[in-house]
């Protein structure tokens, strides 16, 4: 299986990628404020590879539960300067972390490769066409909802194949678009539209996407459905955290979205290792 972003190829069965979160955003809410500034973004983005981030997810605009949105100009203000130095100073995939076709124009022009949207349940195609001019990677995230909404009421029936049913769909719209399946991984959206209850079928279930034929990209990093497990708060939630991307591997996915990169790739080299002596 092979994904695509511009001159990026990875092809699977490989090792699983880490992609490291930069968050440039006073109010992300593990680590909103500490890297607003750029230059601070772009240090912390740098020892993320270091630690082993084959993707750095750059996003100036918080998407958790209830945030304030920002405004296209001020999005464009945060992350295209990070961008810009990244692209300059490692070789590894930039990921912009958007719900604005704007900003990711933008950003594909300052060097990104990759386009991870949270709001791949959009009803217009200009996206999706962006991402198919620059040959760009594309992450399809299911969410019910938007961030101002999302986790008022979500309701399924059965979220396991009601996400599976939107990946299938959502792909569909996206070829239309004129969008490679190639260029595509699919992300479950944990937290995004769900309960706690929801989050976990969804862990449960990951093998219902994994046989998709395209990546799979898992991100539980800090959220607070771990708290509400653990009772820990969102500083002492990385063991949680861990022990779905230990599940996630074992489960097929290619992708772990996380804040903790060196730990991650820890406790994933070691599942993998383990995976290969399991007759």
């Amino acid at each position: 299986m092979l994904f695509r972003a511009r001159q990026f190829e990875f092809r699977f069965p490989r090792p699983a990628i880490v992609m490291g979160i930069v968050n440039v955003t006073p109010d992300s809410f593990s680590d909103g404020g500490k890297f607003l500034d750029a230059e601070a973004a772009v240090a912390h983005a740098l020892e993320l590879v270091a630690q082993g981030a084959e993707i750095l997810d750059i996003g100036g605009e918080s998407t958790r539960p209830n945030a304030t949105p920002v405004s296209e100009t001020e999005e464009l203000r945060r992350v295209i300067p990070v961008i810009v130095k990244l692209a300059g100073k490692t070789k590894v995939a930039l990921s912009i972390d958007t719900m604005k076709p704007a900003v990711a124009l933008a950003a594909l022009q300052a060097g990104a490769s990759i386009v991870n949207d949270v709001a791949a349940n959009r009803t217009d195609d200009a996206m999706w066409k962006i991402v198919a001019e620059f040959g760009a990677g594309y992450v399809c995230m299911h969410a019910q909802g938007s961030p101002a909404t999302m986790q008022k009421n979500p309701v399924y029936q059965d979220v396991v194949r009601e996400v599976r049913e939107f990946f299938l769909e959502r792909l569909e719209k996206m070829v239309a678009a004129g969008v490679s399946a190639d260029q595509i991984f699919f992300d479950p959206g944990i937290g995004f539209g769900k309960t706690p209850e929801h989050n976990l079928s969804l862990l449960a279930g990951l093998r219902n996407f994994t046989n998709l034929s395209r990546p799979v990209l898992l991100g539980v990093s800090r959220k607070s459905f771990l708290g509400k497990i653990s009772g820990d708060p969102v500083e002492n939630r990385l063991p949680a955290a861990l022990a779905c991307a230990t599940l996630a591997v074992a489960s097929g996915v290619q992708i772990i979205r996380t804040h903790d990169v060196a730990a991650t790739v820890q406790a994933v080299r070691t599942t993998e290792a383990i995976l290969k002596n399991v007759d």
